[in-house]
């Protein structure tokens, strides 16, 4: 039997890829620590497809502190998304648990890796490793990293981490994800506090003016990538994994409201700290290496995102 560990196994991004690595015939590890940036409910939610499966074991532990050996021990495929997301609370005091949830735990991970020699470890980085470039789209090996917060710093030391490992034979594969959204999305996200807007008639928080432009990655796009980073013979150390659906805040609650059939009550707020202005990924890399292409269409992919929230709506209390 195939076997894979997928930590942050419970989330977003996680959660999906767990269904598909057991749609393709592995048994898989989920390790996830619930930590409290969102509720627990949420990502027991998440794994309701999972529940009761025969494939698949959840793993309740921090992986700054659990004993790894165990769970790496027969060298499974190990895909590593768990990290503390998010730009604006990276600043300040927030910054002690994105070192110890992005950059110390990948240092573990990798670490007890490199011990079981698993073939492979691919794991989450982030377009924010680019901040605002000078030129786009931003490509792997051509366009410099400036992180413009500390979350995107964490993000990009945990490349040059990954770099050491690989050097002393690990093979890894480090994806820049652009902006993903979809079915399960964080609740801390844009996308989903305004599908939540929309269909709850309560206003959304705009930051800026909406000209600030994003380029969209639906989930089984960003799912797609990983698993084939996953399964591919040979990798480079980075991809970019972006959706080639570049679109203004202004644009996407536009076509949210078309779909919606409702109108958006904005609450303009200013720019936040950390923000970038653009995102544009080349993904000629992964098309090459891993014959992968994103497509899953804007408009088609917000339909799913505002159904999902229409349905989980609609299996909520009134309290």
């Amino acid at each position: 039997m195939k076997r894979a560990v997928v930590t942050g196994a419970a989330g977003f991004i996680g959660s999906h890829l767990s269904e598909r690595l057991i749609a393709e015939g592995y048994s898989v590890t989920g390790v996830d620590a619930f930590t409290a940036y969102y509720d627990r409910a949420d990502k027991l939610a998440n794994l309701g497809a999972l529940d009761g499966s025969p494939r698949f074991t959840l793993v309740e532990a921090d992986l700054t502190t659990m004993d790894l050996a165990p769970v790496l021990a027969d060298a499974p495929l190990v895909f590593h998304l768990a990290a503390q997301p998010g730009v604006a609370p990276s600043f300040g005091d927030g910054f002690a648990r994105y070192t110890a949830d992005n950059m110390l735990a990948t240092q573990r991970v990798l670490e007890a890796a490199a011990q079981a020699k698993c073939p492979r470890v691919v794991w989450a980085s982030s377009s924010s490793v680019y901040g605002d470039a000078a030129t786009y789209p931003t490509i792997e090996d051509k366009t410099p990293t400036s992180p413009r917060s500390p979350y995107g710093v964490t993000k990009r030391a945990c490349e040059d981490l990954a770099a050491i490992y690989a050097s002393g034979g690990l093979s890894t594969a480090g994806l820049r994800y652009f902006t993903v959204y979809g079915p399960r999305q964080r609740p801390d996200m844009a996308m989903r506090k305004l599908c939540e807007a929309l269909i709850d008639a309560a206003s959304f928080p705009m930051y800026g003016d909406g000209s600030q432009s994003r380029d969209f990655t639906h989930v089984a796009d960003a799912v797609d990538a990983t698993f084939r980073a996953g399964i591919a013979e040979r990798v480079q150390p980075i991809y970019n994994v972006g959706g080639g659906h570049e679109a203004t805040l202004a644009e996407v609650v536009a076509l949210l409201e078309e779909l919606s059939g409702a109108t958006a009550v904005l609450d303009r707020r200013p720019d936040r700290v950390g923000d970038v202005k653009r995102t544009s990924a080349d993904t000629a890399r992964a098309r090459e290496d891993l014959g992968w292409r994103p497509s899953v269409a804007l408009r088609e992919g917000l339909r799913s995102q505002l159904e999902w929230v229409r349905a989980r709506r609609g299996t909520l209390s009134p309290s």
